[in-house]
């Protein structure tokens, strides 16, 4: 009888060079794209001095990956999924450059900078997807939480040092983020043709209409039920944690906090959130999935309504940071068992629906907030906010649906 050959352990993250390659790659695109952000409406406020029209470029970018969304779900399921990473590198970059050559002649305009954001929404829309769908290709099923920890610490990573470069880089010459913004994804896009992403199996059913196979990814995400009970729990904190991030800035003004202070307080949360990111891989193997999760809902729950004692934004700022620490932890948990129980076909509509389901709830929250602002003095908003959030982590806690998070096959892959 002949033994069977033994099973070569999976290869570490840090000497992973496909994974290593992509992050390196990403962590530069992520910078230069939070480089160019910063500066887009110092641009349009230089060129025109409209606040409307430096809405209107900001909103398109973000009007774009919500539109974006779902097709690009389906077009990373149909289509080569590194193919599309390069392709989104390369057209952020050649238009990164468009606007660096027109501001350079002087011949910048709101229309050509509308392009560009538009650009690069529908760009971000593809590239996420396809990213987070090639995560269980790259890496083995043991190191994909850590995987996704150490993206959600790039990207926030890279959005506090490109927002706060972004500024400086405008002062030295208002084409000059964009510049550094093009060079970073040209950069990326020759760092990604080197990932070496294993070939998937074409689906023998050809593929369908763009919006029937959108509407059927909905369908599978909304009959799954972990996946369901998850992407709502997400949707519903995202909602109540946006209202009350716009009332504590609403209530911070009106006590006279200074802008100073309140700009502490927002970078106090990045801050926290790139904490949290490092702190996640460790934390997701003490807590576990359905304890990293309702962390996240106790942490808000809790510290929210504190902020209505505080006059000081540098507190408030603490207070933030504190709340930011845990919610890496629940995106470890929370992804990490939707792309292992995903089939790989489905992976792309998967990851757009969530970024599509956060970002409305995301949009829809300040929306609430201001409301509430208005029609009600700031602490009372704060305690409705704060109640919301707690009516949510009671719910997430008693949920027999989570409690299944913690349940593994021996393989690592969730258990059914």
């Amino acid at each position: 009888m002949t033994a069977a050959p033994p099973v070569s352990p999976p290869v570490p993250l840090s000497h992973n060079r496909d994974y290593r390659l992509l992050w390196g790659s990403q962590a530069l695109s992520e910078f230069g794209f939070h480089t160019a952000l910063i500066a887009f409406p110092l641009l349009v406020l230089a060129l025109t001095g409209s606040g409307a029209a430096s809405g209107l470029v900001m909103g398109t970018i973000a009007a774009a990956q919500m539109v974006a969304g779902l097709p690009a779900g389906v077009l990373v399921d149909r289509y080569d999924r590194k193919a599309i990473m390069l392709g989104c590198e390369a057209a952020q970059a050649v238009s990164a450059i468009s606007l660096v050559a027109a501001v350079w002649a002087g011949a910048a305009t709101v229309w050509h900078m509308v392009v560009v954001a538009a650009v690069f929404g529908a760009s971000a829309a593809l590239f996420e997807p396809a990213e987070s769908a090639s995560l269980p290709a790259l890496v083995a099923d043991e190191h994909l939480p850590t995987a996704v920890a150490m993206n959600t610490a790039r990207a926030s990573m890279g959005q506090l040092a490109g927002t706060a470069t972004g500024g400086f880089l405008f002062a030295v010459g208002r084409f000059v983020p964009f510049l550094v913004d093009a060079v970073t994804h040209t950069l990326s896009f020759f760092a990604l043709l080197f990932v070496r992403l294993p070939r998937r199996e074409r689906s023998a059913d050809g593929v369908g209409p763009l919006g029937r196979e959108a509407l059927a990814g909905l369908r599978w995400v909304w009959r799954e039920r972990r996946i369901r009970v998850t992407v709502v729990c997400a949707v519903v904190l995202n909602l109540f944690f946006s209202a009350f991030y716009l009332v504590v800035i609403v209530l911070a003004e009106s006590r006279g906090v200074p802008s100073g202070e309140v700009g502490v307080m927002a970078a106090m949360l990045g801050v926290g959130g790139v904490a949290g990111a490092l702190l996640a891989p460790a934390l997701h193997r003490r807590l576990g999935p359905y304890g990293g999760i309702i962390a996240v809902f106790w942490a808000l729950a809790v510290l929210a309504p504190v902020t209505v004692l505080m006059d000081s934004g540098y507190l408030i700022g603490v207070l933030f940071a504190l709340m930011a620490l845990f919610p890496p932890t629940a995106n470890t948990a929370i992804m990490t068992d939707q792309l292992l129980r995903t089939p790989d076909e489905l992976r792309g509509r998967l990851t757009s629906t969530l970024v599509l389901a956060c970002g409305a709830a995301g949009a829809a929250g300040p929306a609430l907030g201001g409301s509430l602002a208005q029609a009600l003095p700031g602490d009372r908003a704060i305690l409705l906010c704060s109640a919301g959030m707690a009516a949510a982590a009671v719910l997430a806690t008693v949920s027999p649906t989570l409690r299944t998070l913690s349940r593994r096959h021996e393989s690592g892959r969730p258990a059914g």
